[in-house]
């Protein structure tokens, strides 16, 4: 069976398509045959001016009809898709996507920050890893950080912060939310230690790559503090020349960095896995439970 998924972020647009394998046993293995991104930054109109201006809005129309093109040259069988953050800020979302229904017939759902928590949550790779320890999965993208706690082989908490790396960019993040976000890891952390991270997000995937670290090992809290301390030294001119980033990486890796660093320190969290999930995965996931149940 072959699904996709697309995810409208605050930095880009991803489409996902994997085949879904069933074996004899029951178990299921999701292979990605393609997942194509493009770097709309959706959050840099809606953040300043509250809404997605016409030429987002044109680039955003023109990402799906070549999405629906791929997925039918794929032989896609199934489709969701969903918008965060931005879309959820944007007073002219609810239009936008309307349109693209209109010139497409792809329906793209807005989803709150719990619902975004829930779908990442989907992927379940806490649920293969030591179950003495508490895990806590970290996601953060433009607009948002979702965060969820696993212990014990149940769901602790799931909740999501409006504090992303282009907020951060554009100076809309406030002390009080700084401050908001801290308390609540503190308060709900403290009875379920020790606790790792697992990170998602391209940020946190593309420092994995840089470090050069064997697939499945942890990154350690120190390291992550030195390459904030590093990139954040370096203009995004050299960021990009040094660390080869896409002008639409090299901008916001170092708030990203900010964001994960500070949510462990406040976890106590000494390393995180990197194991190379998002939205689109747990997306994937869910529409295959929905389509087989």
């Amino acid at each position: 069976m072959i699904l996709a998924a697309i995810d409208i972020g605050s930095n880009a647009a991803r489409l996902l398509i994997n085949e879904a394998s069933v074996y004899t046993d029951g178990s299921v293995d999701f292979t990605k045959l393609n997942l194509l991104r493009i770097p709309l930054r959706l959050g840099f109109d809606v953040f300043d001016k509250g809404a997605i201006s016409e030429e987002k809005r044109r680039k955003l129309l023109n990402t799906i009809k070549t999405y629906k093109l791929l997925m039918e040259i794929y032989g896609v069988q199934g489709l969701k898709a969903c918008a965060t953050s931005a879309m959820r800020d944007a007073v002219n979302g609810q239009e936008v996507l309307e349109e693209i229904k209109r010139e497409t017939g792809v329906t793209i759902n807005i989803i709150t920050g719990q619902e975004e928590a829930n779908i990442i949550y989907e992927t379940h790779i806490a649920e293969n890893l030591n179950a003495e320890k508490s895990y806590m999965y970290i996601d953060v993208g433009g607009g948002s950080t979702e965060i969820t706690l696993f212990s014990n082989n149940k769901v602790v908490f799931k909740e999501s912060f409006n504090i992303g790396t282009i907020r951060l960019l554009h100076d809309k993040v406030t002390e009080e939310q700084w401050e908001h976000m801290k308390w609540f890891i503190k308060t709900n952390v403290k009875d379920y230690q020790p606790i790792e991270a697992i990170g998602s997000g391209g940020n946190i995937n593309k420092i994995f790559s840089i470090s050069k670290r064997k697939e499945g090992k942890p990154l350690p809290l120190e390291l992550l503090k030195d390459y904030y301390k590093e990139l954040s030294y370096n203009t995004v001119e050299e960021r990009k020349h040094i660390y080869h980033l896409r002008s639409d990486r090299a901008d916001v890796i170092v708030p990203a960095l900010h964001i994960y660093t500070s949510v462990m320190r406040w976890a106590d969290a000494e390393e995180i896995y990197v194991p190379k999930i998002g939205l689109a995965d747990g997306l994937v996931k869910m529409l295959y439970k929905e389509m087989t149940t």
